[in-house]
């Protein structure tokens, strides 16, 4: 026998997909977190389980404890998704893009007003149902709390950008300003006006532009 015959072949291994494999995973994720943002909104956060958020998803407990780690973390994953809004460019990035592009302040706070009622649906009627379940449950109070700590970062920057711009109304401080963006962008005002007072979210948008600029921007000359 040859040493030619006593080689085997080489077998090729195939390539690991990993990209596939992490958008099955993403795609499995977002369905969970479409439909647990769907019963909670129906039935209620406290009422709704994990075991019925699996079973309506049709993946097992464990999937759910091991991406979100509860109900608390879909919460979070609600939100966080919410706050991506809809398409392919998070609006996040197309609210920077607008800040640090648009040259006129006026139209930079209308369009955060926009982005605003954009958001608002997606996002708040969970944060307002979670907020009532936080009175009695921890893991609940700490994802909120750290996501209105973010928010109040995220216009922090927002109005750092507007102050470096030398657009804010003299006499008011980025403290300030950041305060007022964090107000506006509150799901607090977002339920007095829509969901108690019934505004369309295009009102309710509207709104948020005109009273930004009223309290940020110095007046228009005559």
């Amino acid at each position: 026998m040859t040493m030619e015959q006593k080689q085997s072949p080489v077998k090729t291994r195939r390539r690991y997909d990993s990209s596939g494999r992490k958008e099955r995973a993403r795609q499995v994720r977002d369905q969970i977190t479409d439909i647990a943002a769907e019963m909670f909104q129906s039935g209620g956060y406290a009422a709704t389980t994990v075991v019925a958020i699996a079973a309506a998803s049709r993946v097992s407990v464990e999937t759910i404890y091991k991406a979100f780690g509860g109900k608390p973390g879909m919460v979070r994953a609600i939100i966080e998704r919410g706050l991506a809004g809809p398409g392919p460019v998070p609006a996040e990035q197309r609210s920077d893009q607008i800040r640090d592009t648009e040259p006129d302040p006026r139209k930079i706070l209308a369009a955060w007003g926009a982005f605003t009622a954009e958001l608002g649906p997606r996002v708040i009627p969970v944060f307002l149902l979670a907020r009532d379940a936080a009175a009695s449950d921890a893991e609940v109070a700490a994802v909120l709390e750290q996501i209105n700590a973010a928010r109040l970062e995220r216009m922090t920057a927002n109005a750092n950008g507007l102050l470096q711009a030398g657009h804010l109304r003299p006499g008011i401080t980025l403290e300030q300003a950041a305060d007022i963006l964090w107000a506006y962008s509150s799901p607090e005002l977002y339920e007095l006006l829509v969901i108690r007072r019934r505004w369309p979210v295009e009102r309710y948008g509207q709104f948020i532009g005109q009273g930004l600029i009223a309290a940020l921007l110095p007046a228009r000359r005559a």
